[in-house]
């Protein structure tokens, strides 16, 4: 099974609050040669919810995962990322005969298309929405920048400065609204600001962050640790201000984060992830809200650190406290609203 599922396996845990449903709103399915989880699809995510959590529903997010082959086959290139949606329609498909379990995976399908192409990029929303199968929900579209190296290559990404103000970008954001779709918001903890910019020139779409907005701790962040917070619960707080924006409960094991948990001999206990990523979390649900608040595992992302049932167990210990309603918020209603998901 190789070195990662060897070192996973020298913690293990059993899920708490195993009867409270989940809908996992953010994470994906791909084949790709270059990443450290190289190949990832249906039975690899089952694998890993199989832990005892009650998995409901699954939203699958882009990430250039069997795009069409246009250079080889023909067609227009704007079009290539329909093929992604294709492939997590197939993967629903599947999920939704029953023969794999209970778990509606991939129920919502959030794709990419680039949004630059300004008023022409409706035609890609639509092809998107014919692929999607009624599940077809969204759009993201990367701007997660920074200009030193040791972060571009920790995520092997580097969008251009400043999406969210191109002129371009905007005219294809608006498109949005006609489609009914949402925005999925990927950026590092810096580019706060200019997402609570671009909320408040479109307040009629709907838009969550992702990963709490990133807040890094390699490279040029490294050691600033506190320095870093204020800066970016202070963002936060004043984003939360934008009535149409959400946020997404994780992301926090991505080695960016700077948390260092993947360098253990064995990975970290609930208590230890808890205990690190409650300042984050907690300030994020005091902010927005647990109505517009969602956990999420960004797997197979943030495997690197720890598992599935692990990253769980964390996040329902740091809200042991909440109430009922609360709690059926964060781990279930507010991501199954947003990605109008029926059913369970």
């Amino acid at each position: 099974m190789g070195k990662q599922h060897d070192w996973l396996t020298r913690t293990t845990e059993v899920a708490l609050l195993p009867q409270l449903p989940i809908c996992d709103p953010h994470h994906h399915l791909w084949d790709h040669r270059e990443t450290f989880v190289r190949r990832y699809l249906l039975d690899d995510f089952l694998a890993d919810i199989g832990g005892g959590h009650n998995v409901v529903s699954t939203v699958f997010l882009e990430c250039e995962a069997f795009y069409r082959a246009t250079d080889r086959f023909g067609g227009d290139p704007a079009m290539a990322p329909v093929g992604e949606t294709e492939f997590a329609n197939g993967i629903a498909a599947m999920a939704a005969s029953g023969l794999y379990g209970k778990t509606q995976v991939a129920a919502a399908i959030v794709g990419f298309a680039d949004l630059r192409l300004g008023e022409r990029v409706g035609d890609v929303l639509a092809a998107h929405v014919q692929a999607g199968g009624g599940r077809f929900r969204g759009i993201r579209h990367s701007t997660a920048h920074d200009d030193d190296d040791r972060i571009i290559g920790a995520h092997n990404t580097s969008p251009n400065k400043g999406l969210y103000y191109e002129t371009a970008f905007r005219r294809g954001f608006a498109q949005l609204a006609a489609m009914d779709m949402s925005f999925d918001a990927w950026f590092y903890h810096p580019q706060i600001p200019e997402l609570e910019d671009l909320a408040q020139a479109f307040p009629e779409i709907p838009i969550v962050m992702d990963h709490v907005g990133a807040p890094l701790g390699i490279g040029p962040y490294a050691g600033r640790r506190d320095e870093i917070f204020a800066g970016w619960s202070g963002n936060i707080t004043t984003l939360a201000q934008c009535p149409n924006v959400h946020v997404k409960l994780g992301g926090l094991a991505m080695k960016l984060t700077g948390f260092g948990h993947h360098k253990l001999d064995r990975p970290a206990s609930l208590e230890t992830l808890a205990e690190a990523w409650k300042p984050y979390l907690l300030h994020c649900i005091e902010a927005f809200g647990p109505e517009r608040c969602m956990f999420e595992s960004n797997f197979p992302v943030d495997k690197a650190s720890c598992g599935y049932t692990t990253l769980w167990n964390a996040f329902k210990r740091l809200v042991v406290g909440f109430s009922e309603a609360e709690k059926a918020a964060l781990f279930h209603d507010t991501a199954a609203r947003f990605y109008r998901i029926q059913g369970n």
